[in-house]
């Protein structure tokens, strides 16, 4: 099973942002608390938290959640745009975790609209994210 570091999906991540013409704040030292990354392009800032992909299923899931109450904290430093950072990876369970949480996932999606996924592509030579809006990965 790929594994893939939040180092290294974060590397992708500002790689792509940068060719989208977005201004990144500095890497973050070890421990440092706060966002992951902050992106700004115009009047856009994004509010960025990035996870890796672990071979555990457990540990994925909580990183995922971990990141989700990170995500949307920034909503009280302003945030417009709170999003997840994740390897491509975890789409292969986005849509059961998804539909599992149901209602609620929809819940969240409605109350919260400024929350997105982006799924980043991190195969050796790839610089690539795909955007979904929260409920997206509901069928």
């Amino acid at each position: 099973m790929t594994v893939i570091t939040k180092t290294e999906a974060e590397a992708v991540l500002r790689r792509w942002l940068r060719s989208q013409k977005y201004e990144v704040s500095k890497l973050r030292v070890l421990g440092e608390t706060g966002v992951d990354l902050i992106a700004r392009r115009g009047e856009e800032t994004l509010y960025i938290e990035v996870i890796g992909y672990s071979s555990k299923g457990p540990k994925r899931a909580r990183d995922f959640f971990e990141a989700f109450f990170r995500a949307i904290s920034r909503l009280k430093d302003g945030a417009g745009f709170c999003i997840i950072a994740m390897p491509r990876e975890y789409s292969r369970g986005l849509k059961k975790r998804a539909a599992r949480y149901g209602v609620a996932w929809r819940r969240i999606g409605t109350a919260f609209p400024e929350l997105s996924s982006w799924l980043v592509d991190c195969r050796p030579g790839a610089c690539a994210v795909e955007v979904f809006v929260w409920n997206s990965w509901l069928e």
